[in-house]
């Protein structure tokens, strides 16, 4: 049985009644959508996308992230400085010249490489502190235009609804279910304002002229990277890949080409090798029809070179793995590749053949030389390390990298990844006491540094731009934490002013600083910035480069055409300057060099700037007056040089739709570039102004194969523009026409004019030059504005002291507290009044003299260069002589400041603590200059000498000897016993008693220099001992190999022997081998409590009972033990003790006692000399190494161990092993090397 269903007239009227209402109801209603932080477009570089999709399928369909970046993008050709690279200023890889590259199903979305620099290769942003920037190769633009991650809100609750409700409205059609499948809200029943101001009757849908092609076969591949040839080329290249997260690396790949503006596309994988896996592909800045691809170093190190746009391909193995590639801004064959292990090699065959240029290099820190001021074309910049902590700027030649043809720009060691090389600045940083020090070097002339505010005092310094012969710097002060000040500096790039206080700034992906400065594409000095005053942000605007700024006004109507009331300084317009947290996405700001004075940028009007209600605003009159024109997140694109604006919406949904506008953004068509709704993850255009042709990357679905849309606007045109479509345009600020010094006039095309400008269309600005008035002087260095906008000298300048370059009978400029800012134009006027004037230079004597080492320390190295730098502030450096006495005996006199620009060298010869002087004089004074200078050697070794076994309450000596002994100032730290507390002192030697019997620790750490040197020795504590010396039969000499390791095993032989001849307790008897020969042994007693409770006659007693039985076992040749088979080995009793019987009955005579010390002291001496008359020809031998023991590397912190609880564990304690030293120095300076030093203590054997 069949059943059906049909509508009832009445049902239907019903129907449609409820839905006219729900419109009304819907009417008044705000969408609330919120516009994500992007980065601008990649104007040099081909772009890379990147999709991330969330797997989970939804009733609105699947959710997905779409990464992208391009010059057509929001982020346009406006430059938006940020941090100068690390550290790759802000961006590692930047030298890569990578393609663009879109990705899906990714999580983990950055290999090393990925980041283009593009349109801030024109921003030239660098850091000094984390790296330098790269230009980029001029590629496609490409840009994201989805984008469904929506900003933080404040009203978390609401907002979610908000966002629901946002992501639900989409055009009818635009959806990934069936329609029985596909869940119709509310909010698609209305039209948005867009709709609403695109149609007023129902019409019918416009359409553009658009194709398909889908990448057959790829539909596993997460990443796609893509390459437009170049302007007037047909040619587009796209290289898909699957990317294993677990694995890290690449497992597929495809290469599609397309010779037909993107219609069709033909696979290459046979040409480049069926079963080869590719990983990138850089496209060369000066050629783009020589393109390399890399492949997989997993599985093979190659590169495959294409000369005609990608048709056909050499390939090429590679020894090294390549990270980065930097290409020359001329010679389009010449390429530097920067490999995994740290290693810099060049190429002037398009990669064909490479050869290492330098080892060591810091990542990211390599610049080729610019043409006009490096003497060579093929020279290169770059910093290497030398050690943690220590670099070198080095300039090298391509083909020949050796030491006699390096150079060394700056006089001694910088910080590592300091080196920033930016048109014609250089930049290092060199830190002394903790405090960094900047420098720069402009013309490549001699390095000064950075002449920032006396008591700026930064944390953070960035380097933000160098374009128009001046330095702009973000600086983070001691006092601030997320904000930084700008700077300007003259030209010269030493001396700076404060141009802002408190930009916000962001921590982009990598780590790096993300300052809130965007410079505006087409207008010269038009700078926007967000700075934060009372916690609240609001965004800036400049006219002048940084001299004046002022809020923004806010649009006077909203979408509706309901008026605004927002009244400065209490409300204002506030955008969005940061880079999104993903280099990928789309740009939220964009101007265009084609288009000056239009502005696109998302953002929110109130009292400061919000995440939430973010709308997209544009500006004709270069940020006079605002508009409206989306009160939902899109990408806005620029077509035809600014003739006209392309708006895709940002949503995680499908569309096939996108707006147009042609007059400026004040009317939006919209049109349909597709059928089936696609997930679009990325839109790449032409490369050049004009951008006609676009294409737009997406999928269906997440399972689908990427769906490449060729867009042809080129049809929506009727005509190509006349003089007549034309209109000229006054920029101007707030009605002043005179900005930067003349009266600037653009031809721009008229709102009402539809016609294609074409290639060949001119901005044709014109100009008059304009009187000089004070707005067009900021405040000179050393100078600050006050509150009646004069500038007056800071409390802590001494306007005297810009004379200090001064020669006696030359003339300098004596600044008035102004100067003019940097590109200004104007003539006359009030330049008089504030341009600084020239004067004679004064005859003064010598001030402000500083003597300083070109490391910028206070310690050097014996038997090294130490560079001293000597700068005098004030005084006729011409005629100022300067004597320098280096505190060994040695001065050198020079006749002027200038003869000594390169520093100052000296070697010291012998350690110690150097007062070096200074001193400059002319006939009207002299000045001085003093430091002390810590000459150090390398401190080797230490040897802590301490007996073995002491007497309870009785003095012990404890000496730390050094191996050099001298090494210049030293710390000695002692921990004794189980004291907790170190004592420290400046002397080798301490004196200390144990009050307790048992084995106790010594520990003693010397510190010289960067190095801790550690000993430690055990003592066994006792108030009675007895010991004596042993001899051997003459037959043990001749297998005596002075080791530490033999003596431990023959000590353990003669104990067990003793034992055996004796029957004497094994935990009485301690017997120690000593070093040297003749061998020798000495052997101690110790008493038994249990049977001489504690009393000294007993102790006495049963010491002597116990010495008598082993002297006559010895006496009586019992003592014997077998060395090896056939060599039978005698212990004999020595006629001298090493040490007394020592007790400390009142029985003994002071006299006995006396007489007793000094045949043991006799005894000793004989023996010494004579061993070491054996093993040493000459007498300048240090007698205190003969106990030398290798020392130990170890922290200063918990020296201490736990100290051996019985005399068993004294076994272990006694028994560390010496070892020999060969050949070392004495006091630096290194012995006969065929001398052999024993250097070991006698080990006891418990």
């Amino acid at each position: 049985m069949e059943t059906g269903c049909t509508f009832c007239p009445k049902w239907h009227s019903a129907l449609w009644l409820l839905l006219l209402m729900m419109l009304s109801f819907f009417h008044t209603a705000k969408a609330e959508i919120t516009c994500r932080s992007c980065q601008p477009g990649n104007k040099w570089r081909a772009q890379e996308l990147l999709l991330n999709l969330d797997m989970s399928v939804s009733s609105a369909g699947l959710k997905g992230e779409v990464l992208g970046r391009g010059p057509g993008a929001a982020g346009g050709e406006g430059r938006r400085p940020r941090c100068a690279a690390g550290s790759a200023d802000c961006a590692p890889d930047e030298a890569e010249y990578t393609v663009p590259r879109l990705g899906r199903h990714t999580r983990s979305l950055r290999a090393n490489g990925d980041i283009g620099e593009s349109e801030f290769a024109k921003t030239k942003v660098s850091y000094v502190k984390m790296s330098g920037q790269r230009m980029s190769s001029d590629g496609a633009g490409l840009t994201s235009a989805v984008s469904p991650k929506r900003r933080t809100r404040r009203n978390s609750g609401k907002d979610e609804a908000r966002s629901s409700r946002s992501a639900q409205r989409q055009d009818p059609g635009e959806g990934t279910g069936s329609a029985a499948e596909r869940r119709v809200t509310r909010s698609e029943l209305r039209r948005s304002g867009e709709e609403r101001r695109a149609a007023g009757p129902r019409q019918e849908e416009l359409k553009l002229n658009s194709s398909t092609f889908a990448l057959t076969g790829d539909s596993s591949h997460n990443q796609a990277m893509v390459h437009w040839s170049g302007q007037n080329s047909s040619v587009i290249l796209m290289l898909t890949k699957l990317f294993d997260f677990n694995l890290n690396s690449v497992t597929e790949s495809s290469l599609w080409r397309s010779t037909d503006y993107g219609a069709t596309y033909q696979k290459l994988n046979d040409k480049v090798g069926a079963k080869t896996i590719l990983s990138y592909l850089y496209v060369s800045p000066n050629n783009k029809r020589k393109i390399m691809l890399l492949t997989d170093p997993e599985v093979e190190s190659s590169l495959l070179i294409s000369s005609d746009e990608g048709a056909t391909y050499q390939k090429y193995r590679l020894n090294f793995y390549i990270l980065s590639l930097l290409f020359h801004p001329d010679q389009e064959d010449w390429i530097l590749a920067y490999s995994h292990d740290q290693k810099l090699y060049s190429s002037v065959e398009f990669g064909r053949r490479w050869q290492l240029v330098h080892e060591r290099v810091a990542p990211n820190r390599f610049y080729w030389s610019k043409m006009g001021l490096d003497k060579e074309p093929g020279l290169i910049h770059l910093e290497t390390s030398i050690s943690e902590g220590q670099a070198l700027y080095v300039t090298c030649k391509l083909q020949n990298c050796t030491d006699a043809n390096k150079g060394k720009p700056f006089p001694g060691y910088i910080d590592p990844n300091s080196l920033v090389v930016q048109d014609e600045y250089v930049f290092v940083q060199v830190s002394t006491a903790g405090r960094p020090i900047y420098y720069v070097s402009a013309k490549r002339d001699v390095f000064n540094p950075m002449k920032l505010p006396k008591y700026t005092l930064p944390k953070d310094l960035h380097v933000i731009s160098t374009d128009e012969n001046r330095v702009v710097a973000a600086v983070q002060e001691w006092n601030q934490n997320e904000t930084y000040n700008l700077y300007v500096s003259d030209t010269s790039g030493v001396y700076y002013t404060l141009a802002l206080e408190n930009v916000v700034s962001s921590m982009g992906h990598e780590g790096n600083v993300m300052v809130d400065l965007y410079e505006v594409a087409g207008i010269k000095g038009m700078f926007l910035a967000n700075k934060k005053t009372d916690n609240q942000v609001k965004t800036h605007i400049t006219y002048n480069r940084g001299r004046d700024w002022r809020l923004l006004q806010a649009p006077s109507k909203d979408l509706r055409g309901n008026s605004i009331h927002c009244v400065l300084p209490y409300c204002s317009l506030h955008l969005h300057l940061q880079v999104s947290a993903n280099p990928y996405t789309s740009g939220n700001i964009a101007s265009r060099e084609s288009a000056p004075g239009i502005i696109v940028a998302s953002g929110s009007f109130g009292s400061e700037l919000t995440t939430s209600n973010v709308s997209v605003y544009i500006t004709s009159d270069a940020g006079n007056t605002w508009r409206q024109i989306f009160d939902e997140e899109y990408a806005v694109l620029y077509l035809d040089q600014g003739g006209a604006l392309v708006a895709i919406r940002h949503t995680p949904l499908p569309i096939r739709h996108l707006w147009l506008s042609f007059d400026e953004g004040r009317q939006w068509n919209k049109y349909s570039f597709t059928n089936t709704p696609l997930f679009v993850d990325g839109v790449l255009g032409e490369p050049g102004e004009e951008t006609l042709i676009m294409t737009i990357f997406g999928h269906v679905s997440h399972r689908s194969e990427w769906q490449l849309v060729k867009i042809d606007f080129r049809s929506i045109f009727n005509r190509r523009c006349t003089e007549a479509d034309y209109q000229t345009w006054h920029l101007h600020n707030q009605g002043e026409p005179c900005l930067m010094g003349v009266k600037r006039i653009y031809r721009k095309l008229k709102p009402t004019s539809r016609c294609v400008m074409g290639k060949m269309y001119s901005v044709s600005m014109t100009s008059g030059l304009c009187e000089c008035t004070e707005a067009d002087f900021e405040c000179d260095y050393g100078y600050e504005r006050r509150s009646n906008g004069n500038c007056s000298p800071a409390f802590w300048f001494h306007p005297s002291s810009m004379s200090r370059s001064c020669t006696t009978g030359m003339t300098f400029l004596n600044s008035t507290g102004y100067r003019k800012v940097v590109s200004n134009n104007c003539t006359a006027g009030v330049s008089v009044e504030y341009t600084a004037r020239r004067r004679q230079c004064p005859i003064q004597a010598p001030k402000g003299l500083h003597l300083v080492t070109s490391e910028g320390t206070l310690t050097a190295t014996l038997g090294t260069n130490v560079t001293f730098l000597v700068f005098l502030e004030e005084g006729d450096g011409a005629r100022t002589s300067i004597n320098l006495d280096f505190g060994d005996g040695h001065a050198l006199t020079y006749s002027n400041v200038s003869s000594i620009e390169d520093g100052i060298k000296h070697i010291y010869r012998a350690v110690g603590i150097y007062r070096v002087i200074a001193t400059g004089e002319n006939n009207l004074g002299s000045e001085t200059a003093m430091l002390y200078l810590h000459v150090t050697c390398q401190l080797e070794y230490i040897h802590l000498s301490a007996p073995f076994v002491a007497v309870r309450n009785k003095e012990v000596n404890l000496t730390a000897v050094l191996w050099p002994s001298q090494v210049g100032t030293v710390t000695y730290i002692w921990w004794i016993g189980n004291n907790t507390e170190p004592v420290i002192t400046l002397e080798g030697s301490v004196a200390c008693m144990f009050s307790r019997e048992g084995i106790n620790t010594v520990t003693v750490q010397v510190s010289a220099g960067n190095s801790i040197l550690q000993d430690r020795k055990t003592i066994a504590v006792h108030e009675y001992f007895r010991s004596h010396l042993l001899a051997f039969s003459s037959n043990l000499d001749d297998h005596n190999p002075d080791v530490a390791e033999w003596r431990l095993d023959v000590s353990r032989v003669i104990k067990n022997s003793l034992i055996q001849a004796t029957a004497v307790r094994e935990d009485k008897l301690l017997v120690a081998v000593l070093p040297g020969l003749p061998t020798a042994a000495e052997f101690f007693l110790l008493p038994d409590k249990l049977l001489t409770e504690g009393k000294p006659e007993k102790t006495a007693a049963h010491l002597d009972q116990l010495a008598e039985v082993l002297l006559s076992a010895l006496n009586q040749n019992l003592v014997q033990f077998t060395l090896r088979p056939g060599v039978q080995v005698t212990v004999y009793a020595a006629h001298l003790s090493a040490a007394p019987l020592v007790d400390t009955s009142e029985n003994h005579s002071g006299s006995a006692m006396l007489m007793l010390l000094s045949v043991v002291v006799v005894g000793l001496a004989v023996f010494v000399i004579y061993k070491f008359k054996r093993k040493i020809p000459g007498l300048n031998v240090y007698a205190q190494m003969q106990n030398e023991k290798e020392q130990e590397m170890k922290s200063p912190a918990n020296p201490t161990e736990a100290t051996p609880g019985s005399q068993r564990d004294l076994v272990h304690s006694l028994e560390i092993l010496d070892t020999e030293l060969n050949s070392r120095p004495i006091g630096c300076m290194k012995p006969h090397v065929h001398v052999k030093f024993s250097t070991e203590l006698p080990t006891y054997i418990v």
